[in-house]
């Protein structure tokens, strides 16, 4: 009876998802239904972008300069929304977690770190994707400028939370930045004005660095701290970039961000 049961049920998931005729001495294989299907209606739109979504947040995108067009809604009513706001609040919740079981050397030397980064770590820039189709646009380094310089970015609410217990922690606070040496002036008077205060170290790029792919930068920079003798006990970014490559953090946190790739 067993062995009926056990054919039965074989049986069952090689018909239901393999068009070809199975060979009853080899293992069965689910196929799965192609994701090549046109995207025709509402539904569809929503798998494809929420798995669209979920492959870029997890690095597995190859590297792409705009969101698909038809995900322009998708991005809008998520980043708009409750989805994202709850994401970030999850990331800064074990972020502080984290953060909170750490035990500083004993001599308190002050050589344990928080990296963060600025742009949709620390600061928003919703405001200026707004105007741009949230990421269906070319990114226009120039508008975004003229955006930065402004200095009117709002602080991310969770971000601010977790950095203002990181310093109440006794962390030293290093934020790297993506950003122009040039916007200096600016990028503090928004930080402050936003909430941000007390950081150590607010590390920009020089003009002979603009050419450096981010996570070469980063890494650099990252690597720069260790051989000062500094322990990178956390980072918190929104791009892998700000994350991976040499002298990685004790433990990294990805915020999350679908409008936009940095390399």
């Amino acid at each position: 009876m067993k062995i009926c049961v056990i054919f039965l049920v074989v049986s069952f998931f090689s018909s239901a998802f393999s068009d070809e005729t199975s060979d009853p001495y080899l293992p069965s294989i689910l196929q799965y239904p192609s994701e090549h299907k046109k995207i025709v209606d509402g539904e569809e739109v929503n798998l494809y972008c929420t798995s669209w979504r979920f492959a870029a947040e997890t690095n597995n995108l190859a590297p792409w300069s705009t969101i698909p067009a038809e995900c322009a809604e998708y991005v809008k009513d998520y980043v708009m929304g409750r989805g994202y706001a709850t994401d970030l609040e999850r990331v800064s919740e074990e972020a502080s977690i984290f953060a909170s079981t750490l035990e500083f050397s004993g001599d308190d030397d002050g050589k344990d770190i928080w990296v963060f980064d600025i742009d949709e770590t620390l600061l928003s820039n919703l405001p200026y994707y707004i105007d741009h189709a949230f990421g269906v646009e070319v990114f226009d380094h120039s508008e975004f400028d003229k955006w930065v310089e402004r200095g009117v970015a709002p602080a991310i609410a969770p971000s601010l939370k977790l950095y203002q217990r990181v310093v109440d922690l006794g962390y030293k606070i290093f934020l790297l930045t993506g950003r122009k040496e040039s916007h200096r002036l600016v990028t503090v008077e928004n930080l402050i004005s936003a909430g941000f205060q007390n950081w150590d170290k607010l590390i920009l790029r020089s003009p002979d660095e603009q050419h450096k792919m981010a996570t070469l930068y980063k890494s650099e920079k990252r690597d720069e701290m260790v051989k000062e003798g500094y322990r990178i006990r956390g980072n918190s970014g929104d791009q892998w970039s700000d994350l991976l490559g040499s002298s990685m953090s004790q433990r990294s946190f990805k915020l999350p961000n679908p409008m936009y790739y940095i390399p």
